[in-house]
């Protein structure tokens, strides 16, 4: 049996076992052999990912002592969760973190990549200050932050301001700065993972375009906007919907921070499914029912991505 289309025999080889075998079973055999190289990575994706859905989906569906199904209440889930003023305040908070992380963390990252390769010299000391904060874990990193907006006087901020003469200020207190304020530590975090990638894409345009733009007289904002950009566009829209999808799973940085304060003004989807859980009702079928209602949103925002994306791939072609 063949392990490659590469390792094909020779035409008259070839032709004695279409006789034997049948063309059909050759194909049969060789797709098989395919997906028994597959078969471990689909036995662990279906263990850790379609697993656990399906559990959620069944939970949601049930009233729950802990982990244990007590009886079956079809969508009364659901309807008690949406029919409370906290999902609402969740929902809109979320929506209020995409929006940040779009305007703050989806752009950073390019602009350190672009920072990055326009630099002539200290590349490997940018790139390198850059991805450090990815290697702290991230509860550290949050702890870190926390320390630094801490409201007391010894707070790093409270203590640069005070070196010029201003009073201390209690950052995450404040409902409209809250938001913003997490999304920047969450940017923070994982920039410079996201800029490499940018880096790798960008590493791939020609680099004769650039000397033509300069030899045309270019300058660096006409090289970015006419090279650059359009060149890793299908890779940054790629990266959109995977920081959506990032956002709306949002959890340990208001947890950690603010416990979704003041007034729930830093509340997320999934910190209402975790105080479900583990908030002191222990209600999994409730947790279950968010869970699956996160999931359902980002099905309807990766479908609209991909509907788009295709529609926009049609027009190019």
């Amino acid at each position: 049996m063949l392990s490659s289309p590469s390792q094909l025999p020779a035409k008259g080889e070839f032709m004695d076992k279409q006789e034997r075998l049948g063309e059909r079973s050759y194909k049969w055999i060789y797709d098989l052999k395919s997906w028994l190289i597959m078969l471990p990575g689909i036995v662990l994706f279906m263990f850790f990912v379609w697993g656990p859905l399906l559990q959620s989906v069944h939970m949601s569906l049930y009233k729950t002592r802990n982990i244990e199904l007590v009886e079956f209440v079809g969508l009364q889930n659901y309807i008690r969760v949406i029919s409370r003023e906290d999902f609402t305040q969740a929902l809109l908070n979320t929506l209020s973190y995409t929006f940040w992380s779009l305007l703050i963390g989806f752009m950073i990252p390019i602009f350190l990549a672009i920072l990055i390769g326009e630099t002539l010299k200290g590349k490997g000391f940018i790139r390198t200050a850059a991805y450090i904060p990815n290697i702290l874990p991230g509860l550290a990193t949050v702890l870190l932050w926390k320390a630094f907006l801490s409201a007391e006087r010894s707070g790093v901020f409270n203590v640069i301001l005070g070196y010029f003469g201003f009073e201390p200020m209690v950052f995450l207190s404040q409902s409209n700065l809250v938001i913003p304020i997490i999304i920047v530590t969450a940017t923070w975090k994982g920039a410079g993972a996201t800029a490499l990638i940018y880096m790798a894409g960008m590493a791939g345009i020609n680099p004769e375009l650039y000397e033509a733009a300069t030899i045309d007289g270019a300058g660096i904002w006409r090289r970015i906007r006419y090279i650059t950009l359009p060149a890793i566009f299908n890779l940054s829209s790629t990266m959109l919907i995977l920081q959506i999808i990032f956002i709306f799973q949002i959890m340990y940085e208001p947890l950690v921070l603010t416990g979704g304060g003041p007034d729930d003004a830093s509340l997320s989807l999934m910190l209402l499914m975790w105080r479900y859980a583990f908030g002191g009702n222990m209600d999994y079928g409730r947790a279950s029912a968010v869970a699956v209602l996160i999931a359902l949103l980002l099905l309807v925002f990766t479908t609209i991505y991909t509907i788009v994306n295709k529609r926009k791939t049609n027009w190019d072609m």
